[in-house]
């Protein structure tokens, strides 16, 4: 039977057996691509259909559903039937590549006419910069159209926001985005000031508001605007700790922890990344404490400490092989066994172990999904710079020539860094065909 509004989807959560929802959603992300469809499923959407928030999914989503029960309608998943399901919280999901229209949420005609063209933009795919571009026509990018009392709505568009940014980031890099970012950023904080009609839309909001910190000052800190990064993750730290969020204190200092060690500044690395474990030590997510380790990791290696970065790496792999929970915070979904190989990585090669760090790295280029396009450059780059290092030039410079192949699509300031760090590495042993070649791609780009 299918769920009555507002009612568990029970259903539905027989149907996810002993799975956690993070790893219920791994499972929906996987048949998606088997499909050719591309969803951002994450435990908060199980959690949303599950409670009956999300009562019908969008026509992406039923697909991938009906690929993974073969023979059963959407009722028999718990789902209302799609002509019955009004208002904004049969719509309140991540944006997913669809060939086909949403239905039109009720609400006034210029906010239902933005977000139907972004969701059009979303849907259709297409560059980074056309994608970008359309951040400003959110709810969210003008802040003369903000209500003076935040409602429920007001809270989803945040959440939107946080999540179409994740997504663009993963597929193209930060580059086309961090402008176009900082609307839906400065209309959250005014939605915050202005308060919410209740205290439940209030704590979304700023859980939601610093999310969104976050994610603009990664796409700064990616984009190589280290200064605007580092203002980004304080604000994000500000937020969390004036509503007491310990989940988003955690996330803001485990991105600070990375923001310090790119900048040299090693042992305020190691501080970050310790402050975040605090934070997070009664979250129970076991992924988080294992990312936060390899931060810490990554600034004890800056310190040419090597035993303190064992110590850290060790910890990170006891607590990741504690396998996914449903604490895990969304915004993780990023972080399986390819990012932490990449980042042990990075360890090694700023250990000056090259050999070592090449063959985690090749491990995580080999491991990362290839839906996340900027990840398999970014991993592929720190390929190619290892085996530069490590003397194997012929090797580095075919790694190099897939990442030139990737650029078309990913915009990353720190993989074209990277790229670049190789080719002069590379210089030398220019005298080989292959290393040649390499180089020539890469001037001209």
């Amino acid at each position: 039977m299918a769920a009555s509004p507002h009612s568990p989807n029970s259903t539905f959560r027989r149907l996810r057996g002993q799975h956690s929802p993070a790893e219920f959603a791994a499972l929906v992300r996987r048949a998606a691509k088997e499909i050719g469809e591309t969803v951002s499923c994450d435990a908060r959407y199980i959690g949303r259909v599950e409670s009956g928030e999300i009562r019908c999914p969008n026509y992406a989503y039923e697909r991938v559903f009906l690929h993974m029960f073969p023979g059963r309608t959407l009722a028999d998943l718990g789902f209302s039937p799609r002509e019955t399901v009004r208002g904004r919280s049969a719509l309140r999901e991540p944006s997913a590549r669809s060939p086909h229209p949403s239905p039109t949420p009720s609400r006034s005609p210029s906010r239902s006419k933005e977000s139907d063209v972004l969701r059009r933009a979303f849907m259709a795919g297409g560059s980074a910069t056309v994608a970008a571009a359309t951040l400003s026509l959110t709810l969210l990018g003008d802040t003369r159209r903000l209500p003076s009392r935040a409602g429920e709505s007001e809270a989803a568009a945040v959440e939107d926001a946080v999540r179409q940014i994740r997504l663009l980031d993963d597929r193209h890099g930060a580059d086309a985005l961090y402008r176009r970012a900082a609307g839906p950023l400065r209309a959250a904080y005014a939605l915050l000031d202005a308060g919410a009609t209740r205290q439940s839309t209030e704590d979304r909001l700023h859980a939601g508001a610093g999310e969104l910190a976050v994610s603009v000052g990664w796409l700064a800190h990616d984009s190589g605007r280290f200064d605007d990064a580092r203002s980004h993750y304080a604000e994000a730290l500000a937020t969390a700790r004036v509503a007491g969020d310990a989940g988003l204190e955690a996330h803001a200092f485990s991105n600070m922890a990375f923001l310090a060690r790119d900048c040299g500044r090693s042992r305020e690395a190691v501080r970050a990344a310790q402050a975040g474990r605090r934070a997070a030590r009664s979250l129970g997510s076991p992924r988080l404490l294992s990312l936060l380790a390899l931060r810490e990791a990554g600034g004890w290696a800056g310190l040419a400490d090597r035993k303190a970065c064992e110590e850290a790496l060790s910890r990170a792999h006891t607590e990741f092989s504690r396998g996914a929970a449903g604490a895990d915070p969304e915004w993780m979904s990023f972080f399986g066994e390819a990012e932490l190989e990449f980042l042990e990585a990075r360890c090694w090669a700023t250990l000056g172990e090259h050999a070592r760090a090449a063959r985690h790295a090749r491990r995580a280029a080999d491991l990362q999904d290839p839906h996340f396009a900027r990840n398999v450059a970014l991993y592929t780059a720190e390929l190619a710079g290892d085996l530069a290092h490590a003397g194997a030039p012929d090797e580095a410079a075919w790694a190099g020539g897939r990442v030139l192949d990737l650029l078309a699509e990913v915009q990353s300031t720190r993989v074209r860094t990277l790229l670049s760090e190789t080719a002069r590495t590379l210089i030398p042993h220019q005298r080989s065909p292959r290393v040649d070649a390499f180089l020539s791609r890469h001037a001209a780009l």
